[in-house]
C-alpha cells in the first residue's frame, strides 16, 4: 500500500514538473490568460476537444499553436469558410490513371492537433464531417475506415460577436467538445505586456523560439496518471446529481448528456492532478462544471429573453445540489 502512494506522489511529481515547464514556454509568448491555458492542458490530459470562444485578438489561434509548438506531434490549420466542401476536411478518393485505380488522399484533419479557424463559418454539410473524426478518432470514406495518428485532438474557435455569414453548431457537435471556453480581453497591465514584448520580436519570431517538450509516448503515460486519481463514490454521485438537475431545470429546454457526466468526472481528475492532487475533492467538480456543461445546455426561449446567461443558470443549479463533505 505504501508502495503504491509513494508511486502515485512521483507520477503526479512528474506530471507537475512537464506542465511548469509547458506554462513557462508559453508564457514567452501569451501574456495572462491562465485560465485557457490550464484547460488547454487539461483537454490534453483527458483526451478531449475544446472549442474556445472570444473575440478577434485575445491569442485563441496563437494558444492552439503554443500547444502543437510544445509537443513532437504534428499540427494542421484549417480556415473554415463558407465554399469548403467535407472533402476539403477529410480527403477524398483520387483517380491513378497508371494503375487505373482509386487512392485515398487523406485531408487536413489526418494530424495530431487540428486547429479550426472560426468553425461556425463552414456550413452544415461540412460541420456534419467532423463527427466521426471527433468521437471515433476516425475517417470512413466509400466504405474504408482510416484511423487518425496518436494523440488526436480538435481545437476549435469561433467569434460570439460577429454572426452574419455563420453557421450554428448542431448540438450534436457541441457535445462532442470536451469544453467551450470563453476567453475575455487582457486587463491593462497584461496589454501593457503584451506591448512591450512584441515592440522588438513578432509572433512569428517568438514561435520558433518555443522548445518541444511532450512525447506521444509522454502524453499517453500522463493520461495515464490522469486515470488514476482517485475519486469517492459520494462526488461520483455529486457530478451525476448536477448533470441531472440540467435535464429537471425548468429554465432549461435541453440538458446535458452522460457525455457530459464523464466529461465532468475526467476533467475534475485532471484538475486534481495538475494542482499537485492524486484525490479530487467538491472544488475541482465545482470549477469544471461551467466549461463542461455552458455548449451542452439550451435555455427555455423566456429565459433567453430575460437575458440569464447559461453560466448564471449552471451557477445556479451548483448552488442547488448539495455539495458533498
Amino acid at each position: 500500500m505504501e508502495e503504491n502512494f509513494f508511486e502515485e506522489r512521483k507520477s503526479i511529481t512528474e506530471l507537475n514538473a512537464a506542465l511548469e515547464k509547458i506554462r513557462s514556454e508559453i508564457s514567452r509568448v501569451i501574456v495572462g490568460q491562465q485560465q485557457l491555458v490550464d484547460l488547454l492542458l487539461i483537454g490534453l490530459l483527458c483526451d478531449g476537444h475544446i472549442l474556445i470562444e472570444g473575440v478577434p485578438g485575445v491569442a485563441k489561434t496563437l494558444a492552439a499553436k503554443l500547444m502543437a509548438k510544445i509537443m513532437d506531434i504534428q499540427f494542421s490549420r484549417l480556415q473554415f469558410t463558407p465554399d469548403m466542401m467535407p472533402s476539403d476536411v477529410i480527403g477524398t478518393a483520387v483517380f491513378n490513371p497508371k494503375e487505373g485505380s482509386f487512392s485515398f488522399k487523406a485531408g487536413p484533419v489526418f494530424s495530431n492537433i487540428v486547429l479550426i479557424d472560426e468553425i461556425n463559418r463552414a456550413p452544415a454539410k461540412t460541420q456534419a464531417a467532423l463527427f466521426e473524426v471527433m468521437e471515433e478518432r476516425q475517417v470512413t470514406v466509400d466504405g474504408y475506415t482510416h484511423l487518425m495518428g496518436y494523440p488526436f485532438i480538435v481545437l476549435a474557435t469561433q467569434n460570439p460577436v460577429e454572426q452574419e455569414g455563420t453557421y450554428r453548431l448542431p448540438e450534436a457537435q457541441l457535445d462532442r467538445f470536451l469544453f467551450k471556453v470563453d476567453v475575455h480581453y487582457p486587463s491593462l497591465q497584461e496589454e501593457i505586456q503584451i506591448l512591450q514584448m512584441q515592440q522588438g520580436k513578432n509572433q512569428y519570431e517568438m514561435l520558433q523560439d518555443v522548445n518541444k517538450i511532450l512525447t506521444p509516448d509522454a502524453i499517453r503515460y500522463f493520461r495515464k496518471i490522469v486515470q488514476d486519481v482517485n475519486i469517492e463514490s459520494r462526488l461520483i454521485e455529486y457530478i451525476a446529481a448536477i448533470v441531472n438537475e440540467t435535464r429537471n431545470n425548468p429554465s432549461l429546454f435541453l440538458g446535458a448528456s452522460p457525455r457530459a457526466s464523464l466529461a465532468l468526472l475526467k476533467s475534475a481528475k485532471a484538475s486534481a492532478a495538475i494542482r499537485g492532487r492524486d484525490f479530487v475533492i467538491p472544488e475541482d467538480v465545482v470549477e469544471m462544471a461551467p466549461h463542461v456543461l455552458r455548449h451542452r445546455i439550451m435555455l427555455t426561449p423566456e429565459k433567453e429573453m430575460e437575458g440569464i446567461s447559461p453560466d448564471e443558470l449552471i451557477d445556479s443549479i451548483l448552488k442547488s445540489v448539495e455539495v458533498p463533505r
